[in-house]
C-alpha cells in the first residue's frame, strides 16, 4: 500500500469542514490524483458526497461501534487503489462519548490510531486573536493526536485575516488556507443532514466551483506534503455482519438510502448478491431473492406514493409468507401499519408489523446503541450483540403487539429497553446496525 492520508477535523460542528473536504477531494482529483474519502462516525449522507466528488466510493469509519481490528481492514480496502485518503471528522476533533480509550467514537481517535496528520479547520466568525488560543489549546490536549496545519473558515475582510494570521503564526503551525465568508458554496440541508448528494442537479458545478475555491484559497502542495502512510495493524477480527442472504433484494430510490457502503462490501466479500428494487416505483422484491432488506431515508417524504404502491405492498406480503425481510428507521416505519407524515395526514404502510409511527410531533432520537438481539433474525442469533445507532424524528404512536426485537442500551452501556419488533418472518427497528460487537 502505497497511499499516503490525512485527517480533515473542526474544533465544532458546522465549522464547514464538509464544504472543505468537498473542494480538497475535487481540488485533488483534478489534478489526476486517485484520491479516496473515508468519514468519521455513523454518517449516510457524506459519504455519497464523497463518492461524487471522487469517483470512488467512501467508507465510515467508527471508533465505537466497529472493532479496531474492522477499522483497520476497512482503510487498508480504501487505500490500496489511492495515492492519497482524506478522512473528514464527525463534530469537534474530540468531540465522542465516554468509553474505553480509542472506542469514543470521536475523530480524534483515528487520528491517534492510524497516525495520521490532522488538518484542523477553524471557523473563524466573530473571533480574531482568540482563534489561535483556541488552536494552542487543540494543539496541546493529546500529544498523540498531531494538529499539522490549520485553514481559517469564514474569514470576514483582509484586516481579519491578518489580524488571526498574526496571532496563529506564533504558534509554528502553518496556515494553510483562509476561506472568506460565502454561502453560494455552501449546500441545502434538511432535518437529517444535507440534501442528498443523488438530489442535486448541479452537483458537479458545485464541485468544481468548489474545486476553484480549493486551488485559489489552500495551499495544495503543503496540504499534501503532510500527508503520510497510515499506521496499521494486523488483527483478524472484522467485526463485520453476516448477509442476510445469498441474493438479497434491496429497496433504492429516493425514500430508501441508507445503506453503509462498508455493510454492502462485506456482505459481496461473503459471496452475497444485491438486487435492487424501488417501491416508489411500485416494484417489489424479486421472488428468485431469499431476503428483503428495507434500508432506511426518507419515506415520510413519499408517505403518500408508498401507500399508494398496491403492488410494492402485495409483493412483499407474499415475499414474507417465506423468507425474511427487515426494515431499518425508515424501512422499519414502512413496514408497520401506518405512517404519520409532517402536516397530521396518516398513510397506511404495508402492516407487516404491528406499530404505527409519526413524524407530524417530531422529536429528536440521536446516538450510539448496542443491542442484544431477542429474537433471531437477520442480523444474528438470540442474544447476539451488534453496535449501531439511531437518527431519527419519527417516534412510535401505536406499539403493536410484536415480539420485542432486542434490548437496546446507549453507548455509556444505560439500559433503554427493548426496540424493534418481530413478527414471523418480519423484523424492523429504528437502530441502524455497524458491526458486530
Amino acid at each position: 500500500m502505497s497511499a499516503s492520508g490525512l485527517v480533515i477535523a473542526a474544533h465544532k460542528s458546522g465549522a464547514g469542514k464538509t464544504t472543505l473536504t468537498l473542494a480538497l477531494l475535487s481540488a485533488l482529483k483534478r489534478r489526476g490524483l486517485a484520491v479516496h474519502a473515508a468519514k468519521a462516525g455513523p454518517d449516510y449522507i457524506d459519504p455519497a458526497f464523497h463518492a461524487r466528488a471522487t469517483g470512488h466510493g467512501s467508507v465510515n469509519l467508527d471508533s465505537w461501534a466497529m472493532p479496531p481490528g474492522m477499522l483497520d481492514i476497512l482503510l487498508r480496502e480504501t487505500a490500496s487503489a489511492a495515492d492519497i485518503v482524506v478522512v473528514e471528522g464527525v463534530m469537534g476533533l474530540f468531540d465522542g462519548i465516554a468509553g474505553a480509550l480509542g472506542r469514543s467514537g470521536a475523530t480524534a481517535d483515528l487520528a491517534a490510531r492510524f497516525g495520521l496528520p490532522v488538518v484542523l479547520v477553524i471557523d473563524v466568525t466573530s473571533q480574531a486573536q482568540s482563534a489561535a488560543a483556541l488552536l494552542r489549546g487543540f494543539a496541546t490536549h493529546d500529544p498523540d493526536v498531531e494538529i499539522a496545519g490549520v485553514i481559517l473558515n469564514r474569514v470576514a475582510s483582509a484586516r481579519h485575516a491578518r489580524l488571526v494570521s498574526q496571532a496563529v503564526e506564533a504558534l509554528s503551525i502553518p496556515i494553510l488556507g483562509m476561506l472568506p465568508r460565502d454561502t453560494s458554496v455552501t449546500l441545502p440541508e434538511r432535518h437529517l443532514g444535507l440534501v442528498q448528494a443523488g438530489e442535486h442537479d448541479d452537483l458537479d458545478d458545485r464541485l468544481a466551483a468548489l474545486a476553484d475555491l480549493a486551488e485559489t484559497r489552500l495551499d495544495l502542495d503543503a496540504i499534501l506534503a503532510l500527508a503520510r502512510p497510515p499506521r496499521l495493524q494486523e488483527d483478524a477480527v472484522s467485526g463485520r455482519l453476516p448477509p442476510p442472504g445469498q441474493r438479497i433484494a434491496v429497496a433504492r430510490d429516493a425514500a430508501f438510502t441508507f445503506l453503509y457502503p462498508h455493510l454492502v462490501q462485506g456482505w459481496r466479500d461473503q459471496g452475497a448478491t444485491l438486487v435492487p428494487f424501488s417501491p416508489l416505483a411500485d416494484e417489489g422484491p424479486d421472488p428468485g431473492c431469499d431476503s428483503c432488506w428495507l434500508p432506511g431515508g426518507y419515506p415520510e417524504l413519499h408517505a403518500g406514493r408508498i401507500a399508494a404502491a398496491d403492488t410494492f405492498k402485495t409483493k412483499i406480503a407474499a415475499f414474507a409468507e417465506t423468507r425474511p425481510v427487515h426494515g431499518e428507521c425508515g424501512g422499519y416505519m414502512v413496514l408497520g401499519q401506518g405512517l404519520v407524515d409532517a402536516n397530521g395526514v396518516r398513510h397506511a404502510m404495508t402492516g407487516l408489523l404491528g406499530h404505527a409511527t409519526s413524524f407530524a410531533d417530531r422529536k429528536l432520537h440521536l446516538g450510539y446503541r448496542a443491542a442484544q438481539l431477542l429474537e433471531p433474525c437477520v442480523l444474528g442469533d438470540r442474544g447476539a450483540h451488534v453496535r449501531g445507532h439511531e437518527f431519527h424524528y419519527a417516534r412510535v404512536i401505536e406499539p403493536g403487539d410484536d415480539a420485542p426485537l432486542a434490548a437496546l442500551a446507549d453507548g455509556e452501556g444505560n439500559p433503554m429497553g427493548s426496540a424493534g419488533g418481530r413478527r414471523g418472518t418480519v423484523t424492523g427497528t429504528f437502530f441502524h446496525a455497524i458491526a458486530a460487537a
